[in-house]
């Protein structure tokens, strides 16, 4: 995950929600969709929204409740607590970029 770019978090405030994320042609060639279900701790601020910038660690942990993904980017972190999750990954073509 490192270097890619948060571009959305969707369904926050409820039991399930979706954190995407994208590539970077330097480094990769797929964009990531994480989606987490059972969702305890909802790591949005309003005000702030997908503004963090760039990843540069992500670990997942277990939880008492299943497991905690912490990702830190370069303007802030986010931090989930959820029963599960599940992460897919999408090609991209990149020299179609400029």
């Amino acid at each position: 995950m490192k270097d890619l770019t948060l571009r959305a978090v969707r369904g926050a405030s409820g039991e399930e929600m979706e954190v995407e994320f994208q590539h970077n042609c330097w480094k990769h060639d797929q964009d990531l969709l994480i989606r987490y279900t059972g969702v305890i701790i909802d790591p949005t601020d309003e005000d702030r929204g997908t503004d963090l910038g760039t990843v540069i660690l992500d670990e997942i942990l277990p939880h008492r409740d299943g497991c905690s993904h912490e990702i830190a980017c370069w303007d802030g972190n986010l931090i989930i607590v959820c029963c599960d999750l599940q992460a897919t990954w999408t090609k991209i073509d990149c020299s179609s970029e400029s």
